[in-house]
C-alpha cells in the first residue's frame, strides 16, 4: 500500500506536536489545525502548514467537525489522526471521516462505538472470556434503578460514565445515603464531558492496581500485545505517573493478561493501536478483570515505545495506510524500565485547582534516556479553556532504580515560569518510599496527599527577593572547586570586622506585621536576616560579626543567605532549602522562580512581597477557586443555606469544583448565573451568617 502524503492532526498541544513530528520523520506533510487560543501555538509552528477552524470554545472548533473535514479538505490530506481526547473515540466523527474520503487513522467507527459504551464493551468482551467486572447490566438506567444496583453489590461503588473515560464523571461513593447527590454530578460532568449522560456502577475493589495493556491490530487479522502499563498513581481517577513494564506482574501473568486483551481486541474488531485496561487487585495479582478499552493512543504511550523500540504513531499509519504487522508475539521483547510524568497546569498548593497565565520562561530536561513531550513555547497563555496537561517528562533505564533517578533529576531542571504546574508534587511522590519500593495502588496518592503537598515558599524568601529587587546590586563570592574563596575579590562590600554591609531596610508582607531585614556581606555573598517589628518592639540590632551558621530568630524566623545574584537571577538559601528567582521579561516587571513548583514575587511601592493569590476573602464571601466557567447556580439571593451545602459550581480543563456555603446564613450576594466566566478569586457570592442567640441580627 501507499502511505500517505498529506495528514491532518485534528487536535492540539503536546499530542499535536508529537504527532507532526513523526510524519515528519517519514516524510508526510502534516496540517495544523487551531483555535483563536492557539494562533501561536507550537503545533502551529511546527506543521507544514496549518488552517485556522474557528474561535477559541472547543465546541465551535476542536470538536466542530464540518470545520475539520474542510480543513482536510482544503489541504488535500487523505487522512486524519485524531490524537487523543476531543474526537479521538468519537464514531460518529471516523465515520464523517470516511463518507468524506478520509481516512480516520484509529480503528473502524463499529469498534469505537462498541468499546465506547461500557455496558456493551463489558457484556462484549465477557462473552469472548475475558473477566470483567461485577456491576449494573444494562443501559438506560434511571437515577433509581443506578442506585437500587448500587445498593444490590454493596458499597462501595464505583459510578463510571458508560461513554467515556480519563476519569472524568468517575465517583466512588462509600455511603449509601450520598448516592443520590453523586449519581447527579456524575451525570452532569458526564454530559458536560462526553454529551451522554449514561452511567453504569460497579463494585469498587479496594487498594486496586491499575494495570493496562497496549495492542497493536492490522486489517489482516493479525493482533499482538506490546506488553503492560503501571497506571495505578492517580488523583481523581486521572493517571499522573505511568510506568513500563509493572513490578506486580511476573511472566505467567503478563502472558495470560496479554492474551486477553488480544482477546477483547478481537472481539469488537479492531484495527489500530489500542489499549485494554484491567484492574487488578494488589493482594492477588492473577484475579484481573476487564474495565474498559480505549480505542485511541493512550497519553502514556511513550514508555511503551522506550520499552519496545517501537514508535506507535508510525505503525498508527502503517497500519492505516494498510500494512502489515510484521510482527508475531515472540517477536516483541520488553527492554529496561520506562516512567513518564504528566505535567499539568494545576496548583497543588491550593488543592489542585486548575491554574494559568502566560510562559514567561521554559526549559524542558532532555539528555540520555530523557524525552520530553510538550506543546510549550515561551509566549504561550495557558487558558482554562482546554485540557490542564501541558507536556509529558519520560525517562528509559535499565532498571527501576535507574529510571526513577532519572525521572526525579529531569522534573528538578524543568522549568515552566508563569504557570503553576505540579511538577514538584510529583517529584516528592516518585520519592516516596511506597513508590520507590513499587507498592503502588489507585489510592496510594489520595492517601499521602498531604504529606507530598507544600505550604509554598517561605514569606522570607518572597520578602528577601522583593528588596533585593530594589536594593543596589551585591554580588556572590566566586568559588573555586577548592571551596576557598578570596574575600578581598568580593565586590559585596565585605571588610575586615564583618561590618554590615547594607543598612536595616522596612518592608511589609500583606496580612503581616512590618519586617525588617538587615543585609550582611560574608565571604560568601551576603546573609538576611528577618524580625518582625511590632507595636512598640525595638528594630532588631544590625548582625555583627563574622558570617556564622544559620539560626532561628524570635518569633520562628531564620536567616535567608544569598547565594548568588546577577542581573537575571538569585538564588537564596534558607533552612536547607535553596530558591532561584529568575526574571523573565514581562509587562509587570513580575520575578518568578522555582524550587519544583512556581512562584512569584512582584515590587511595590513602598517595598512590599505580594504571594499571588494570597489575597483571600472574608468569611463571608465566596470566591472562584480557579478561572473557569459557573456551570450550575442552585441558589437566589435571599435563600436561607446551611453549612457546607452546594450552592454553585465552577468547571475549568474538564474539572468541576463545587462552591459551598461557608457557614449558615442567608445569600445576600449573587454575581453570577449559569454560563458565567470567572477569573481566579472573583467574587460569586455572598452568604451572611445566621445571627447567634443574643446577637443583634
Amino acid at each position: 500500500m501507499t502511505m500517505f502524503d498529506t495528514v491532518l492532526v485534528a487536535n492540539r498541544g503536546e499530542i499535536a506536536v508529537r504527532v507532526i513530528r513523526t510524519l515528519r520523520d517519514m516524510g508526510v506533510r502534516s496540517v495544523a489545525v487551531f483555535s483563536d487560543a492557539d494562533a501561536d501555538a507550537r503545533h502551529v509552528r511546527e506543521a507544514d502548514t496549518a488552517v485556522r477552524i474557528g474561535p477559541a470554545p472547543a465546541s465551535a472548533s476542536y470538536l466542530n467537525v464540518p470545520a475539520l473535514l474542510d480543513a482536510a479538505r482544503r489541504t488535500g490530506a487523505q487522512a486524519v489522526h485524531p490524537g487523543y481526547g476531543f474526537l479521538a473515540e468519537n464514531a460518529g466523527f471516523a465515520q464523517a471521516c470516511a463518507n468524506a474520503g478520509l481516512v480516520f487513522i484509529g480503528p473502524p467507527a463499529s469498534a469505537i462505538s462498541l468499546m465506547g459504551d461500557k455496558i456493551r464493551a463489558k457484556e462484549t468482551v465477557a462473552a469472548a472470556g475475558v473477566p470483567v467486572v461485577p456491576g449494573s447490566s444494562g443501559s438506560g438506567l434511571s437515577d433509581a434503578q443506578l442506585a437500587d444496583a448500587a445498593r444490590g453489590i454493596g458499597m462501595p461503588v464505583l459510578l463510571k460514565p458508560s461513554a467515556g473515560g480519563g476519569g472524568k464523571g468517575m465517583r466512588l461513593v462509600r455511603d449509601e445515603a450520598l448516592l443520590a447527590d453523586e449519581i447527579a454530578a456524575a451525570r452532569r460532568e458526564a454530559r458536560g464531558s462526553f454529551g451522554d449522560d449514561t452511567l453504569l456502577v460497579e463494585r469498587w475493589i479496594d487498594r486496586p492496581r491499575h494495570i493496562e495493556i497496549q495492542v497493536l491490530a492490522d486489517e489482516h487479522g493479525n493482533v499482538v500485545h506490546l506488553g503492560e502499563r503501571e497506571c495505578s498513581l492517580q488523583r481523581r481517577h486521572q493517571k499522573i505517573i505511568e510506568e513500563a513494564p509493572s513490578v506486580l506482574l511476573d511472566e505467567g501473568t503478563r502472558t495470560a493478561m496479554g492474551e486477553a486483551a488480544v482477546q477483547a481486541a478481537r472481539s469488537c474488531g479492531y484495527v489500530g493501536a489500542g489499549t485494554v485496561e484491567f484492574i487488578v487487585p494488589g493482594n492477588d495479582p492473577a484475579s484481573y478483570y476487564f474495565m474498559e478499552m480505549n480505542t485511541r493512543l493512550q497519553v502514556e504511550h511513550p514508555v511503551t515505545e522506550l520499552i519496545t523500540g517501537l514508535d506507535l504513531v508510525e505503525w498508527q499509519l502503517r497500519v492505516a495506510s494498510g500494512e502489515q504487522l510484521p510482527y508475531k508475539q515472540a517477536d516483541i521483547t520488553l527492554d529496561g524500565h520506562a516512567i513518564e510524568a504528566r505535567i499539568c497546569a494545576e496548583d497543588p498548593a491550593r488543592g489542585f485547582l486548575p491554574s494559568g497565565g502566560t510562559v514567561l520562561s521554559l526549559h524542558e530536561p532532555n539528555g540520555h534516556g530523557v524525552r520530553t513531550d510538550s506543546g510549550l513555547s515561551e509566549g504561550v497563555e495557558v487558558g482554562s479553556l482546554y485540557d490542564p496537561m501541558l507536556s509529558k517528562v519520560i525517562v528509559h533505564g535499565p532498571d527501576r532504580e535507574t529510571a526513577l533517578r532519572r525521572l526525579r533529576a529531569a522534573l528538578s531542571e524543568l522549568v515552566i515560569l508563569g504557570v503553576p504546574t505540579n511538577a514538584g508534587f510529583l517529584r516528592r511522590l516518585l520519592a516516596h518510599p511506597q513508590v520507590v519500593a513499587g507498592e503502588l495502588d489507585t489510592g496510594l496518592v489520595e492517601r499521602e496527599v498531604d504529606g507530598l503537598v507544600t505550604d509554598g515558599v517561605p514569606e522570607e524568601v518572597y520578602a528577601a527577593a522583593a528588596l533585593l529587587r530594589q536594593s543596589s546590586p551585591v554580588s556572590a563570592s566566586p568559588v573555586d572547586p577548592s571551596g576557598w574563596v578570596d574575600p578581598f575579590s568580593v565586590a559585596s562590600g565585605w571588610r575586615l570586622g564583618g561590618t554590615p554591609a547594607r543598612t536595616v531596610r522596612d518592608f511589609r508582607l500583606p496580612g503581616h506585621d512590618p519586617v525588617q531585614v538587615s543585609l550582611r556581606a560574608c565571604p560568601a555573598g551576603t546573609e538576611l536576616t528577618f524580625g518582625h517589628v511590632g507595636e512598640g518592639a525595638q528594630p532588631p540590632e544590625p548582625p555583627t560579626g563574622t558570617c556564622g551558621p544559620l539560626a532561628p530568630l524570635p518569633g520562628g524566623r531564620e536567616t535567608a543567605r544569598l547565594i548568588e545574584r546577577s542581573p537575571h537571577r538569585l538564588v537564596l538559601e534558607l533552612a536547607g532549602v535553596t530558591h532561584t528567582f529568575t526574571h523573565a521579561a514581562s509587562p509587570e516587571g513580575t520575578w518568578l522562580g522555582r524550587d519544583g513548583d512556581t512562584w512569584h514575587v512582584q515590587d511595590h511601592d513602598p517595598v512590599e512581597a505580594s504571594l499571588t493569590g494570597a489575597a483571600r476573602s472574608g468569611a463571608d464571601t465566596l470566591a472562584a477557586p480557579m478561572p473557569g466557567t459557573v456551570t450550575v447556580v442552585k441558589v437566589a439571593v435571599g435563600d436561607e443555606v446551611v453549612a457546607g451545602q452546594s450552592l454553585l459550581v465552577v468547571e475549568a480543563m474538564k474539572m468541576e469544583h463545587v462552591i459551598s456555603a461557608p457557614h449558615a446564613g442567608t445569600v445576600t450576594e449573587l454575581d453570577v448565573t449559569a454560563g458565567s466566566t470567572v477569573a481566579m478569586d472573583q467574587v460569586l457570592a455572598v452568604v451572611a451568617p445566621t445571627a447567634e442567640p443574643g446577637e443583634d441580627a
